[in-house]
């Protein structure tokens, strides 16, 4: 059914009888679930990354091994982050481990937790104040470059500082382990 034929449908006098005819219905259902980027039933919805870093997410969350349906989009005009990126992720929930990593590379996106086509629980993604085995030290002589041993950082600010040598690096300029 069109919106013109469903405005025309709705204006009827038994518009309010109809409201259970199966064919409402299935008009309210799929005008729910139709988005630019198609609904998900359960999983997951990344939003508002900023748009260069959408494949780094993707990669970083191993969503190119994964065996259910991930759809990425990228250059979505966004009032917040100037041009976005936007994962959804069927029948993928993701730990506090994942969301960690997840912060170092798109700190303040939104995680939208779907079930049953609604969402059901929104997250802010944010830095936390240590991060563990996610970014490599840049001091060549820091011992976690040179023994296997994973890396500790405190945050402050776009600030991290090694747990270990004390080096500071900017947040936005890391490199990943």
């Amino acid at each position: 059914m069109s919106n013109k034929t469903y405005r025309a449908y709705k204006t009827h006098k038994t518009y309010k009888a109809h409201k259970t005819h199966k064919t409402y219905k299935t008009y309210k259902a799929m005008n729910k679930k139709e988005r630019l980027v198609a609904a998900i039933e359960h999983g997951t919805v990344i939003d508002h990354i900023p748009a260069e870093k959408t494949y780094q997410v993707a990669s970083l969350l191993g969503l190119f091994e994964l065996k259910s349906p991930v759809t990425i989009g990228i250059n979505y005009p966004s009032k917040k982050v100037g041009n976005k990126g936007i994962i959804k992720v069927s029948d993928k929930f993701f730990t506090d481990a994942e969301i960690s990593r997840l912060s170092v590379v798109a700190p303040k996106v939104i995680l939208n937790i779907i079930r049953d086509y609604e969402v059901v629980e929104k997250k802010t993604v944010e830095t936390p104040a240590e991060i563990r085995g996610i970014v490599k030290c840049n001091n060549p002589k820091c011992i976690t470059n040179n023994e296997p041993m994973a890396t500790h950082f405190h945050v402050q600010g776009g600030t991290l500082t090694c747990h270990y040598c004390e080096k500071e690096q900017d947040i936005s300029r890391v490199q990943l382990v």
